[in-house]
This record gives C-alpha cells, structure tokens and sequence, in this order.
C-alpha cells in the first residue's frame, strides 16, 4: 500500500489533519505572533516537538515560523527549568509529563518539566489553535493524571491482529518486520499528541515468533522501532512468554524458584538492556486460557511475577503482570463456580506480596469487555499492590468497528465509580492515579484498535476511540461531551451543524448498541471465538463461564451472597449491599447480579421481558436515525469519509435487526409472554 503523508488524506490525518484557519481576523492575530519560534535546550524530544510544531503552524496558517536564537519573540518552547519567563508558582506547578501554555508580554511560552511535557504542550497549542482560542486564553497548566498511559498492541509477528478489525499490523508482515516504518512513525506521533507513553509492541498471547523477540536475533529490530517511539516519549514494552526458559534456554523447567531458571532472565534482561537502554519491561499472560504460567510449578503469581522484576530491577524496569486468569474448563451445570470471581479469589490473597516493579494489570469489569459490565471489585480491593486499570479501546464486543460505538461515557462511569476503599471519593481514576493508596507504578492501559486500513480504525468514526483513551488518560476528569466535540472539531469541522450531529451519534451509540444486543448487563450472547452476531445460547453450555442461566422464567446469574456465587459481595460496604439487593441493584446490571423472572416489574413500570423487546426495537430505530442525520451531512463531509461511515451504518442497521429479532424471538419462545404492542416477533 503507497502511504499518504500526514497533511495529504483527511482519513489518514485522524485528528492531525491541521486545516488551514479559515477566520481571516484570526488568522491574521495568529501570523503575526506565531512568525518566529525559538527553542530552549537540545534535548532529543524537544527537536520533534519543534518539527511538529513547524508542521502544525504551516499547515494551518500558510506560514512556516522561522527559527530565532531570541527567548523573547513569538513562540518560546522549552523545559521549564530553562525558561526565566517562567514565574517559581508556574515551574512548581508542573509535575512529570506536565505542561504550561502562557501568553505572556506578546509571546506564547510552551513548556514542561520535561521534554516530554513540552511535547505534549505543543500538540495542545496546535489542538487550540485549530479550534481557533483566542491568544489571551492560551492559559493553561495540565498535568497528566496517569504515570503510566499505555496502549497494549495484539498484533502478530505473520501480520495478524488479534481482535483486530481494521486490517492487519503496522509492525509486522508475515513474519518480518515491515521496512517502511513511516506509518510506525505515523502512530507514534498520533499517539503523543494524545499524551500516551508507553506502548507493548506484540499480543498478550505470545506465539512461537513472538517469543524470540528477546533474543539478539530480534532486538536489533525491536530496537529500531524503540528509537522511533522515543522521539515521541514513548517507552517500549514486549509481551513475553512465560516459558521462554524451555521455549528458549533448553532448560527443563521455568519454576519461577529454581535459581537456573532466574539466571537465565536474569541473562535475557542484560542483552534486552545492551539493545534498549530505556526498555520499559514485561506484559504476561500468565496460568490464563492455557498460557503457561507459575501455577504449573505449584508457585503462586506473586512467586511468578517477582522472579522476573528481579531481572529487571537494576535496569529500572517493571513487570506488568494481567489478571485476567480464571478457569476455562467450567461446566455450566456446576451454578456455584463463577467466572466473575476468578481474578478477585487469584490476586487479593497475594496482596502486599509483590515486589515494588511488579504491577497488575486488571480488566475494568470482572469478565471480558463487555458493552456492560460492573467495575471489577479488585480496583480498590488491592490495597498494597501497583495497580494498571485495562480498558479494550478495539471494538471486541461493541460492534467490532463495523458499529459505530463511542466507549468514553463507558470509561467515565468505570472511572468515577467510587469503589469505598477508603472511603467515600475512594473513585478508580483515583484508585489508578496512586492517589487513594500508596504505589510506586500506577496507571491505565488499553487494547489498541487501529491496523493498516488507510483511515487506521476500520470505521472513521471508531478514531474518537482511540482520541478518546488517549485524553482520558491523561485527564479522567474531562467529560464525554467535550471530548467528543474536540474530536469532531478537530476531525472534520468546527461548523456548528457538523459538530451537533456527529456529537449526538456518538454520544449516543453506546447505549444505542446496548439496547439492541444484550439487555441489562447480561452480556454475551454472541458467536463463539469471533465475537461477532447474535448467538443467544453461543456460550450457555460451553465451557468459558461466560452464562445468562435463562430458562422458562426468568434470566440472569445470581450473584448474590447468600444464595448465589457470592460476588455481590467482594465489594466494599455500601456497594456490597446495593448489589446484593435486587431491590437496589442498578438496574442497567440487574440480570449481571441477580435471576429475574419475566414478569418482574422495572421501576419504569415495564416488566422485564417487555423491557428486552422494547429496547430492541428502539435500539434499531435509533440505528435508522443514525443514517438519517448522516445524510443530512452530505454536502458538510469528503467522500471518502462520507462513504466509509454511511456504508458501515448499512451493516449496523442489518446487524441490528439481526440482533432484534434473535434476541427477541429467544425470549418470546421461552417465556411464551407475547410483545404487549403487538409487533412482529418470529
């Protein structure tokens, strides 16, 4: 595939495509202060701030500001500590990764505690200059809430990308690495103007290939890809293979305890160092959906998880262990076994056994990504461990970027849930910031979504994903709503008819797609291994756990404590109770902690088979107003991009009606209640 360059194809830009400023007042106040740029320092990043800098103003401006050795004319970026403009409450103000914008005596100052914060304040000096701010409003000091912000690729050495809908790797191709790396350079710069700064380079489930990337065959490779990110300040992270001592050291064992097998990564992480002096460490899937792991040595995770950040530790690297383990071998007869509990029931006993550059890395919801699901009550159960907060930005679950399904008002509710752990505003954004209890490493890290389709997600609208975990991350406290408009703003236009409709789409596509495929927190109900389509029964009797226990009376999994599986009851205080009760349970996860019969009366005054037929037939109605608004956008949007979404509407409204009628009919057959309406149910 010939690349286009950033600048030449809107659906390629994302939201870097930097249109020229088409409000001539502001575009004369802006040449005439941004013509001359000056930079403080010769640090490594500071030059790509500055490049990006060049690019951004040209682009929008028509002017390429000319470079002065003067801290004291037009634009001034800078690490803090070098720039005497800079009052001591600015510098103070600033934390790691942090930036300042201040108009001061006619000039722009740009600047951070490091180079990396000055980075990031360029890309938000370019993101207000794009949404047109007014120079005496480019105030700002933003500090990233997050220390780790972290995007976990699932891509294969042969190309593939597992859970990957938006074509195949930017990294690999048939079991080499790809010799243009343009678009790898591409990414990196997408992903540094939304603040993110870590990256692990290949899938948790790491395959013959993949592990050998520890090896000198492989990092000269890996290396080179390591020296692109880091101009954006982004640290390198690899995917490892427990086993790797057996798979690659010839030794009969990889007991986390036997001392040959320490040795050995011990060895490993000196010639990963000697390749990447600032390698960042380990992601393992580990004891999990039959990964090898400690457990078949009789060893716990913390055994597994400190033997190998004793390797790292002198060279200042982490383990980032997942806990998404549980067993994959139920049988859906045996009602006391619960999926749910399987990463609490692993990972709390060990609490305050990890060493202090191990950290867990747990899925928001207590399952697999589903449109619904409750925080898992490990966020805030841990109480002396690091903790990373797992999001799936690629669309595994949620219409797999062929539905359009902004997941930002998700990862709000996940991040301003209040777990209680120390009491009241005791919320996971704290929680993942290390601000209720004390961690050494802290953070968020999600599954990427992009592949090499030209417009990188797939369906143009799934970029507002990737836009929004970046912003997110670095700030849980922005809201969905001014996140989304940003997005649009910077995408596609800031004309008012353009920014209202598209918002409106997106924030409300999440429901929208909750509503026509699985009711009230139950979850599931698709195809088996893809994912993909309505499959009511694709996993009842199968051995995942993964269960909606529906019968001839009602549905749902009791959760409860003292006649279900007990997870209601991993909560804290006031949580516990709300979701033991089905009486006070949220009733958006009601069939999540409780089985329900269909004629069980919502507060909406609905019973709840109505309500399941109801918001089926609303979520494809809502599909069809989707299409409606899209057109009336037309003569506002490109082709290219006009096409990529109105086609990926016409599956969703397919898929939709789908799903409607599967579900639907599932449960006018099993309950034999018809539809009080009267419409068509198969």
């Amino acid at each position: 595939m010939n690349l286009p360059k950033f600048g030449e194809n809107s659906s390629y830009n994302c939201w870097l495509t930097y249109r020229k400023i088409e409000n001539s007042e502001v575009l004369k106040q802006y040449i005439g202060t941004f013509s001359n740029v000056s930079a403080i320092g010769k640090l490594p990043i500071l030059s790509t701030a500055l490049n990006e800098l060049s690019f951004g103003l040209e682009k929008m401006l028509g002017i390429s500001p000319k470079c002065v050795s003067s801290n004291n004319s037009g634009i001034i970026i800078g690490v803090s500590s070098y720039i005497n403009t800079l009052s001591n409450d600015d510098i103070n103000n600033l934390k790691d990764d942090g930036y300042i914008i201040k108009y001061y005596n006619q000039n722009i100052i740009i600047s951070g505690k490091n180079d990396r914060g000055v980075l990031y304040g360029v890309f938000a000096f370019l993101r207000l200059v794009q949404l047109e701010t007014p120079l005496h409003k480019m105030n700002m000091i933003d500090n990233p809430s997050n220390m780790y912000r972290m995007i976990n690729q699932w891509d294969n050495f042969d190309g593939s990308i597992e859970r990957g809908y938006a074509g195949n790797s930017i990294f690999y191709e048939n079991n080499k690495f790809i010799k243009n790396k343009q678009r790898v350079q591409d990414y990196a710069r997408l992903l540094a103007s939304v603040g993110i700064n870590s990256i692990v380079l290949n899938n948790v489930n790491v395959h013959y290939h993949e592990t050998r990337f520890i090896t000198k065959v492989y990092l000269p490779e890996i290396a080179r890809l390591a020296d692109i990110f880091r101009k954006y300040g982004i640290t390198i992270f690899l995917s490892v293979d427990f086993a790797s001592p057996i798979e690659l050291g010839n030794l009969s064992t990889a007991d986390p305890l036997d001392k040959s097998v320490a040795k050995w990564w011990r060895d490993a992480a000196t010639e990963i160092y000697h390749f990447i002096p600032d390698f960042g460490g380990f992601l393992v899937k580990a004891d999990s959906e039959s990964r090898p792991g400690p457990f078949t040595y009789g060893r716990d995770h913390a055994e597994g998880a400190n033997m190998l950040a004793s390797a790292l530790k002198p060279y200042g690297g982490v383990v980032i262990w997942r806990c998404f383990v549980y067993n994959c071998k139920q049988d859906w007869r045996d009602t006391k076994t619960d999926r749910a509990n399987a990463a609490y029931d692993n990972f709390m006993p060990l609490d305050g056994q990890f060493l202090d550059n191990v950290i867990l890395q747990i899925k928001n919801g207590p399952m697999d990504f589903q449109v619904r699901e409750p925080v898992s009550p490990l966020l805030g159960g841990l109480r002396n461990t690091n903790q990373i907060m797992e999001l799936q930005i690629t669309q595994e679950y949620t219409g797999q970027q062929k539905h359009v399904c902004f997941l930002v008002p998700q990862w709000k509710e996940i991040l301003d849930f209040d777990t209680l752990s120390k009491g009241k505003g005791s919320t996971i954004k704290k929680i993942i910031a290390g601000e209720v209890h004390p961690q050494e490493h802290c953070g968020i890290a999600a599954v990427s979504n992009i592949g090499n389709d030209l417009n990188w997600t797939g369906h143009q609208l799934a970029q507002a994903n990737l836009y929004g975990y970046g912003r997110l991350a670095y700030n849980p406290d922005l809201s969905a709503e001014d996140i989304a408009e940003e997005w649009v703003r910077l995408t596609f236009s800031s004309n008012d008819i353009v920014v209202k409709t598209i918002c409106d789409i997106l924030l409300n596509s999440w429901q929208t797609y909750e509503k026509y495929t699985t009711p009230l927190g139950i979850g599931w109900m698709v195809n088996p291994n893809h994912h993909y389509g309505p499959n009511v029964d694709g996993y009842e009797y199968s051995h995942w756990g993964t269960y909606h226990r529906a019968d001839l009376f009602g549905i749902g999994v009791d959760r409860s404590i003292e006649t279900g599986t007990g997870f209601a009851g991993k909560y804290i205080g006031e949580n516990a109770q709300m979701y033991n009760s089905i009486d006070s349970c949220p009733e958006e996860l009601l069939l999540f902690f409780h089985y329900v019969p269909y004629r069980y009366m919502l507060k909406s005054g609905k019973t709840l088979i109505q309500h399941i037929y109801d918001s089926h037939f609303e979520g494809v109605a809502q599909v069809k107003e989707f299409k409606k608004q899209w057109l009336s956008l037309k003569a506002h949007i490109d082709e290219e991009r006009f096409s990529n979404v109105l086609n990926r509407l016409d599956v969703q409204i397919k898929d939709a009606i789908e799903w409607r009628d599967v579900v639907n009919t599932y449960f006018y057959r099993k309950s034999g209640i018809p539809d009080e309406k009267g419409r068509k149910i198969y």
